[in-house]
């Protein structure tokens, strides 16, 4: 089969691989419809975490089944399902909790892991022809259809980037009537626009430099806020201040001390960008306006990525993902903050039904649809934000990708 693999700092080939098999009576066999390349994938492309040459990568997965094991119970050959990105066992503590993000037997070395991540166990990634599906019966998303109909590009994004998004207007306490400024207009940031409407949210509002993205962002009710234009913190203010809602049962004085937002999603993690500078990393940029941004009693959604070891952290402390961090004035202001890696099967079915309903339509934010054999190529794009890459999705069927 061929396989998108990691072949060093900023290079990734297409390489052929050989068919994976089921290892226990648990697992199954995937036929890989779609795959797409996550914005996380780009920390491993670029040389910011430990992962080995020769890995295959891809953790954004679906398809249809080829075969099961014996124990396997409730999927069968033929069942077109996604897999959450984040893989679990189903029977230790934190997956009976409901924390498949912190699954306890997964991974050897901490507690989660992922397909074709480094440091989140030895399973090989989905940008590939075929993948295999640790417990099976746990990890699969049963879906409705046909494979390359109208709702793939929905559904593969049921594999991380819209249930992190929803995870992260859960973690800022997003609810009705609520205002919200989501950091990042990237495939998660844009899901985080997206749940945070599903969610309630009076007023969305949605940070980044990349027009095309922000353009994303407002087709997708967002007020876009472009940091080229300025301090976006102060941005958001100033609109705020002029919204027809914002002094509706204030008394005089009040306004001064709520012109920011209630709640606050970073989708952006530490590589944000410093305002100055856009080529320069500010890791904790997007920390500090949310710090600012945020009303009192305000609460924090953060699902952008920090990691370490870092090998390209500015200095000894990034690299291992220590920074100094506002806390006084997060103490002062009473802030709540949630974070962490999303437990994606906590959403990925309820998720599933808005979109089969008709109620949600998450692949409008895909921009690319391409052939295994253009994945080298859709890496460098991406990563360097150009030609209007968004979200990139690898398609399987070759006729139609061509």
């Amino acid at each position: 089969m061929q396989a998108v693999v990691f072949a060093g700092i900023e290079t990734m080939k297409v390489e052929d691989q050989g068919m994976p098999e089921l290892q226990a009576p648990t697992d199954a066999l995937l036929k890989v419809t779609t795959a797409a390349i996550c914005g996380s994938d780009l920390h491993m492309y670029e040389g910011r975490t430990g992962l080995r040459p020769g890995q295959v990568v891809g953790h954004e997965i679906m398809g249809v089944i080829e075969s099961v094991g014996d124990a396997v119970a409730s999927i069968r050959p033929g069942d077109r399902v996604v897999l959450p990105f984040n893989i679990g066992c189903g029977f230790c503590r934190d997956c009976h909790r409901g924390d498949t993000n912190m699954c306890l037997t997964m991974n050897q070395e901490k507690p989660h892991a992922a397909y074709g991540y480094a440091g989140m166990g030895p399973y090989s990634g989905g940008q590939a022809e075929y993948v295999r599906v640790p417990h099976a019966d746990f990890n699969c998303l049963k879906l409705p259809g046909e494979p390359f109909d109208a709702w793939e590009d929905d559904f593969i994004l049921l594999a991380d980037v819209f249930p992190t998004g929803y995870h992260g207007a859960v973690l800022a306490q997003v609810k009705p009537g609520k205002s919200v400024a989501v950091f990042g207009a990237g495939p998660v940031g844009l899901m985080a626009a997206l749940s945070s409407w599903i969610r309630g949210a009076a007023e969305v509002y949605c940070v980044d430099f990349i027009p095309e993205r922000l353009e994303k962002a407002r087709e997708l009710g967002a007020i876009p806020v472009n940091v080229r234009d300025g301090d976006p913190v102060e941005q958001i203010r100033e609109r705020r201040k002029k919204s027809s809602g914002f002094t509706a049962g204030l008394r005089p004085g009040e306004a001064g001390k709520l012109s920011g937002v209630d709640c606050v999603i970073d989708a952006v993690g530490y590589q944000a960008r410093s305002h100055r500078n856009y080529q320069q990393e500010s890791p904790t940029q997007v920390l500090e306006d949310a710090v600012r941004l945020a009303n009192p009693a305000g609460a924090l959604g953060i699902v952008g990525v920090y990691m370490a070891p870092d090998p390209g952290g500015r200095d000894e402390a990034a690299r291992q993902g220590s920074f100094v961090l506002p806390l006084a004035q997060i103490f002062d202001k009473a802030l709540s903050i949630g974070l962490g890696q999303c437990p994606v099967k906590r959403y990925n079915e309820a998720l599933r039904d808005l979109i089969v309903a008709g109620r949600v339509h998450p692949g409008s934010i895909v921009s690319h649809r391409i052939p295994i054999a253009q994945a080298p190529d859709a890496y460098r794009k991406f990563d360097r934000r150009s030609d209007g890459y968004t979200k990139v999705v690898i398609r399987f069927d070759q006729l139609r990708a061509a």
